[in-house]
């Protein structure tokens, strides 16, 4: 925030002193972005498109927060490090073999791209930052793009915004040209859909929008679909008779297994239009079941990965454990310290904290894939001095490895949501080290 006036003066802070993050979480409630001014600009680009629509700021009210959330550096580095080891892995032989022989039969199919943009969702415990999932199709990118270029800084001496692109939107749709390129040798012909059932219904259609015209602006004639209004004839996925030439593909259905996908699988499988996400990226790192591996060090000493990259996986996953029969009584006993997700599990849904599960949860819960996870509290951000502060989780938006961008997402209640009055994305600011996140 531009002002004359010293930290001291505004939030009781010494900013001569050395401040912690919890120290600013507590006490500094500098304003780092104006939501309002974020919702109409959104809305503008709606109403650019035709689409009449309530104002944003009374259908996504708590979708961007106005506080910044502060990471030291050394956190930063830490969960750049865990992407970088995840890839790693994920590139052995050995890896791929375990994970994709309990993988569905669509992800057996090798597209020949990495899959696109991923989202590393981290909380910020005692000991460092600790990895709780992997997502293939993670929303909020372009959204937090805006966050990043509309930020103002009240200590920009100490701080800096955690991105490690010069122009995060930029990047993060060359992921996409560039996953259509590595599945059409031949070049890029036909529409781009951006493909998600209802899409005008989904909360995070205005990012869809976003891509929409940050593609027009290359040239890239693209349109946003329901799954169901493809269809595959004459060797070709079409929309509304057009040749379709890649899909970017924000369905939750990842094996693309349900009745409103199938053209869209039938002319993937066939190599009939390039596809990111795509089921055989969300076998390798999504599928919660991963993590177990990934955390395991005499797994990773199997999969020939070296002792640097091992250490950073075993100190940055916390224990995650696959539900099995023989286990089940065990991990009963244990609950109150685990939380369990569903392997295939999106959006916290299905997800349960072992102390406020039920038994008739649990007997509900038995056959199926679920992964119990040791509880790693997530960090907090007060609004105001005396409140019941948010509770707070970090994501890493990467690809090969290489991370682009930090967010964060702020809460109250079990899981993640855009419920909570002042929560939403809120932009990560590094502390006290250095400016940018190393490339």
């Amino acid at each position: 925030m531009a002002t004359s006036k010293s930290l001291a003066e505004i939030c009781g802070l010494d900013c001569a002193a050395p401040l912690s993050a919890e120290d600013l979480h507590r006490a500094c409630f500098c304003l780092a972005v104006d939501p309002a001014r974020l919702h109409a600009q959104l809305d503008a680009v709606l109403a650019a498109q035709g689409r009449a629509a309530a104002p944003l700021a009374q259908t996504h009210p708590h979708l961007f927060a106005a506080l910044p959330v502060f990471v030291p550096a050394a956190a930063v580095r830490a969960m750049s490090r865990v992407v970088e080891a995840v890839e790693a892995v994920v590139a052995t032989a050995a890896y791929r073999n375990a994970v994709l022989a309990r993988a569905p039969d669509a992800a057996a199919f090798d597209p020949g791209s990495p899959g696109g943009l991923l989202g590393f969702d981290f909380h910020l415990g005692p000991d460092g930052p600790r990895l709780i999932e992997i997502n293939t199709n993670p929303g909020g990118v372009l959204i937090n793009a805006l966050l990043v270029e509309a930020q103002q800084l009240c200590m920009p001496g100490l701080t800096a915004p955690a991105v490690g692109a010069p122009d995060v939107g930029e990047a993060a749709v060359q992921v996409l040209l560039d996953e259509w390129d590595a599945q059409s040798p031949a070049g890029r012909h036909g529409l781009l859909a951006i493909v998600d059932e209802a899409p005008t219904q989904q909360y995070l259609y205005p990012e869809f929008v976003l891509f929409r015209d940050r593609l027009f602006a290359k040239g890239i004639d693209t349109v946003i679909c329901d799954p169901s209004e493809l269809e595959y004839r004459d060797a070709a996925l079409r929309y509304k008779g057009r040749r379709v030439g890649f899909v970017y593909n924000r369905c939750t259905d990842f094996a693309l297994a349900t009745p409103a996908t199938a053209a869209l699988r039938a002319a993937f499988l066939e190599r009939a239009v390039g596809l990111s996400p795509h089921p055989f990226s969300h076998a390798l790192y999504a599928d919660k079941r991963n993590l177990a591996l990934l955390g395991d060090g005499d797994f990773l000493a199997r999969c020939g990965v070296d002792a640097e990259t091992a250490h950073a996986l075993e100190q940055g996953i916390p224990r995650t454990e696959v539900l099995t029969d023989e286990n089940r009584d065990a991990l009963w006993q244990r609950r109150k310290q685990l939380f369990f997700k569903p392997a295939g599990g999106f959006g916290s849904r299905a997800s349960y904290r072992g102390d406020k599960l039920t038994h008739k949860t649990w007997q509900q819960m038995a056959g199926t894939d679920y992964v119990a996870q040791a509880v790693v509290p997530p960090s907090q951000r007060h609004l105001s001095a005396g409140d019941e502060p948010l509770k707070v989780d970090i994501r890493a938006y990467a690809y090969r490895g290489r991370s682009l961008l930090f967010a964060a997402r702020t809460w109250q209640g079990q899981t993640t949501n855009f419920r909570t009055p002042g929560g939403g994305f809120a932009p990560v600011l590094t502390l006290l080290e250095e400016a940018r996140v190393p490339a």
